[in-house]
């Protein structure tokens, strides 16, 4: 599993808008691989911004 799956997998199972640390958290990866997946994510429109520094799946 790559690390923007992971992060998205914990989103969805989550639930509500995450931060970067509540992800890095949950699912065990490093800051800088979740950091990378989201801005990844983002750009590919997977994930958006409902307030400030949360996100969530699309």
């Amino acid at each position: 599993m790559t690390a923007k799956e992971r992060v998205l997998e914990v989103m969805k199972k989550e639930g509500s808008p995450m931060n970067a640390g509540k992800i890095t958290e949950i699912s065990g990866l490093e800051r800088k691989e979740v950091d990378k997946a989201m801005k990844d994510l983002k750009d590919e429109g997977v994930i958006i911004s409902p307030k400030r520094c949360f996100w969530e799946p699309a």
